[in-house]
């Protein structure tokens, strides 16, 4: 019991050793990636500052596997150099036996970043899109899928204008039912706007069938009322950012997923996406263990036998290549090739017995 403790407190902070190397350069890279940006001559190093730290939760998340595997490489070596591996082995412990150890650390770190971690990214990304999109366009374009339908705003500098929709087609290009309510800079209320379609085409919205009513003080809204058959209003809003708007599940609350799925469905856009990222999320503890088994498979050696280059290599593009056919599943999910489930655990089940595979090969010569 004392050597499991050791082993899974020596992982544990060759965990930390990696991740706090692995954010300083994604901090410092950052740094240099918002100094490139178009807005940049806008913004201060504090604002630049301020946008690199609310990016870097997403980015850290999406290396955690290689951070477990480093991490793995590192403990391993580090025993193998100082013979306690050796010792180990001798006094008849086994390859898995001794993996148990750093095996439990991954699914407990593996269960923080589900359960903890995760929110925290979700809530940093959509802050940090906030942000950027203001800094970039000088207003801001949000989407909200309630029970009461999709609300949407769009800002330029003449003014806010919040959409309300109670249906839409399924990526979200065609509007049903549709409210446009105009705002003036200083904040007022000047029109409103009711279409039974509004279409995003290359010139703006494209309503059908519209309404106007004038929404100034001092004038008679309903006597000043117009009734068009077609009617083109200009907009900021691009088929992309409004896909990017409810499209990127990374920045919804795994707590909140679940809810936010079923809002899609009922509002008429398709919550694949979500769906696999959901199950994917899930996942991510066995996928954080299979990192773990492909490095040991590697590096549980003497560094007298030599060839620890080659073998750190090998494991550093095995897991590579697992990482690339866990997003290709998870492509292929969304796309609707192959089912949610499938495209979610099949690539951390079929990696954790491709590893233990080669950790019993290597244990059994």
């Amino acid at each position: 019991m004392i050597l499991h403790f050791y082993f899974a407190r020596r992982f544990a902070m060759s965990f930390v050793l990696i991740t706090v190397i692995l954010f300083t350069l994604i901090v410092l890279t950052g740094l240099i990636e918002q100094a490139q940006r178009s807005f940049a001559d806008t913004l201060s190093f504090g604002d630049m500052l301020r946008l690199t730290l609310l990016d870097t939760p997403q980015k850290i998340n999406a290396i955690l596997p290689l951070n477990m595997l480093l991490a793995t490489v590192v403990l391993f070596i580090a025993l193998a150099r100082s013979s306690e591996m050796v010792v180990t082995r001798a006094s008849g412990r086994s390859a898995l036996m001794t993996l148990m150890s750093p095996l439990f650390v991954a699914l407990i770190i593996g269960g923080l970043i589900v359960t903890m971690f995760n929110p925290i990214v979700a809530a940093t990304s959509k802050r940090y899109e906030q942000v950027s999109d203001s800094f970039r366009s000088g207003g801001a374009s949000a989407l909200s899928i309630s029970e009461e339908g999709l609300w949407l705003r769009q800002g330029t500098i003449e003014g806010q204008t919040v959409i309300r929709a109670w249906r839409s087609n399924f990526d979200g290009s065609i509007l049903y039912d549709v409210t446009f309510i105009s705002y003036a800079p200083d904040g007022g209320p000047i029109r409103r706007i009711e279409a039974q379609s509004a279409a995003l085409g290359p010139d703006g919205w494209q309503l059908r069938n519209a309404k106007t009513w004038p929404l100034q003080a001092g004038i008679n809204s309903e006597g000043n009322a117009e009734t068009v058959a077609e009617l083109t209003l200009p907009s900021s809003l691009t088929l992309d950012r409004i896909r990017d708007s409810f499209g990127n599940a990374g920045s919804i609350s795994i707590y909140d997923l679940p809810a936010f799925i079923r809002q899609l469905e009922f509002s008429g856009f398709s919550p694949r996406r979500h769906q696999v990222w959901l199950q994917t999320e899930l996942a991510r503890p066995l996928f954080l263990m299979a990192m773990v088994l492909v490095a040991s498979a590697f590096t549980m050696r003497h560094t007298r036998s030599g060839g620890t280059g080659i073998a750190v290599l090998s494991a550093v593009l095995l897991g590579f290549g697992l990482y690339f056919i866990r997003s290709f599943a998870q492509i292929l999910g969304e796309n609707g090739q192959i089912p949610v489930l499938l495209a979610a655990w099949a690539p951390p089940v079929a990696a954790i017995l491709l590893a233990m595979g080669l950790v019993l090969h290597r244990e059994d010569g």
